[in-house]
């Protein structure tokens, strides 16, 4: 009996950037036909390992092998023709393109593009068939949601041949039906012999789909391990090299007097679709309430009419003072004047900016404030000084507020919006998303610091797609549909069952909110 040769072997492989060490000296074999697992804390190594598998970046040494034969990754149209596809965390697509000109961008034949979208239509009605990957090819990116725009990005892949798969994080922007959904996708791909691997933090979803799972921390490979072999608790000790609580650790709320008090909110998108409608809610000092739902039905509104983002119609009071929402004072430096911090949903594009400095990141929003000017200049030794303390207090990985925001993982990158927001004392802070593309180490940091604001008597709003994490931070929970709230619950009281049921918007009105807490 011979043995198979792997479908991925990497040998010694290292890679650098500057003074920071990416990669040391890796070395990892992927059976074909399996879906295996890499974990590993932000800034930990594996998205730089497999850019570097796709042809994003060049070790500085090591060999790629590709079903045991040698070979040079340059590029990715190299990794494409050896039969490698990756779907990356943010998605590569055009998004005023439809679906199937996103699949035969790049892989073009001849000089008539209608020969080649003639043919990638077929081929999409067969790749739908066989792995369940319906979606409508003339549908403009745009217009479709994550989950669909990522059954696209593994079109795309299938459509070039791909018989290796690498997911980078590909359930950061799902929904529980959505992540569900995908991995019976996984599940259908290796049936029919595809190679998958699988990057992620999410310990629940390596223990449901991963056949095999490797860990690496800071920049090296720990170990290799079966994952029926192994549990979430090994598996977050040899990611983090400590024991890790995978619940949060908190006493009970002692709510105090009503910080945000929402009556009939409303908002109207510029096509004139109601984004909004109706929301009444309250949140006090001392307890979280977290707002459960399906992407795409109004939470993000919520949270941007709350952060002066967005105008609307309707009534919001904080310590009991209105709330302009015309537009003519709803702008965010005056709702942080008035003790709101806002932590966005979505930190690349309105929580940073990418191209500056981290320690200018720190500052932004804040700029104005007496400490961190001297006359008509700013001061920046101050504002380097208060981000390197920053970055000391939330443990942002590499210690360097000099170099440039886009330099960090995606997790470091949240500390340092977290830092800057949750360190300005807030009497409300509005949080979207906390931990979203996070690891498990940096995750159990930022629940506690939440949990510490919350005993510290502020209110905290906490708008995330992640039930787990809903179940478990908040002390009142609202789900809400179609820009309406189905209902409140205690987390007690419910589960993530009836919780989908309400996010789906299958609830009966008769069913009442959950009592306040005494």
């Amino acid at each position: 009996m011979t043995d198979t040769a792997p479908a991925i072997e990497l040998k010694g492989i290292s890679k650098a950037f500057g003074p920071v060490q990416a990669n040391k000296d890796i070395s990892i074999r992927v059976m074909p036909g399996t879906i295996h697992g890499i974990i590993g804390e932000n800034g930990a190594g594996k998205s730089t390992l497999m850019s570097i598998l796709y042809g994003f970046y060049k070790a500085d040494k090591g060999d790629v092998f590709i079903a045991g034969k040698k070979t040079a990754i340059p590029d990715s149209q190299a990794a494409i023709a050896a039969g490698i596809g990756m779907v990356f965390q943010h998605f590569k697509l055009v998004e005023n393109f439809t679906v199937l000109e996103n699949v035969v961008l790049g892989a073009e034949e001849g000089m008539r593009l209608s020969t080649s979208l003639g043919k990638a239509r077929k081929e999409l009605t067969r790749l739908a068939a066989d792995y369940e990957l319906n979606v409508d090819p003339d549908a403009r990116i745009e217009s479709i949601g994550v989950g669909m725009q990522q059954r696209v990005e593994i079109l795309k892949a299938l459509y070039r041949k791909a018989d290796i798969l690498i997911l980078d994080e590909p359930t950061g922007v799902l929904t529980p039906a959505e992540a569900d959904h995908l991995f019976r996708i996984l599940e259908g791909l290796k049936a029919q012999g595809k190679t998958i691997i699988l990057i992620t933090h999410k310990l629940r979803e390596i223990m449901e789909v991963t056949d095999t799972v490797s860990v690496m921390r800071r920049g090296e490979m720990t170990a290799t391990v079966k994952t029926s072999e192994t549990s979430p608790q090994e598996l977050a000790e040899l990611m983090v090299g400590r024991k890790v609580l995978l619940r949060v650790d908190k006493v009970p709320a002692q709510p105090g007097k009503t910080i945000l008090d929402v009556r009939n909110l409303e908002v109207t998108d510029d096509k004139g679709v109601k984004r909004l409608k109706g929301v009444s809610l309250n949140v006090r000092a001392g307890e979280i309430l977290g707002i459960a739902g399906v992407a795409g039905n109004g939470q993000s509104e919520l949270l941007d009419v709350l952060g002066g983002i967005q105008t609307a119609t309707g009534e919001i009071e904080v310590n009991g003072q209105p709330l302009d929402l015309t537009g003519k004072l709803s702008d965010a430096r005056s709702r942080r004047e008035r003790g709101i911090a806002h932590v966005p949903e979505d930190r690349q594009r309105s929580g940073l900016i990418m191209d500056f400095k981290a320690w200018e990141n720190v500052a932004f929003g804040y700029h104005h404030d007496d400490r961190f000017n001297t006359g008509a200049l700013m001061d920046q030794g101050a504002i380097k000084e208060d981000a390197a303390g920053k970055f000391d207090r939330f443990d942002v990985r590499p210690n360097n507020p000099a170099l440039e925001a886009k330099s960090f993982s995606g997790g470091n990158q949240q500390k340092i919006v977290l830092a800057r927001e949750i360190e300005r004392n807030p009497d409300l802070l509005l949080v979207g998303q906390p931990t979203r593309g996070v690891d498990i180490g940096a995750i159990e940091f930022i629940h506690q610091r939440i949990v510490e604001l919350r005993d510290a008597g502020k209110a905290i709003l906490l708008v995330s797609v992640e039930l787990e994490e809903i179940l478990s931070l908040s002390d009142r929970i609202a789900v809400i549909f179609d820009g309406q709230i189905m209902g409140e619950r205690l987390p007690h009281e419910t589960d993530e069952k009836e919780l989908g049921l309400m996010m789906a918007g299958m609830t009966g009105a008769s069913q009442a909110p959950a009592e306040e807490i005494a």
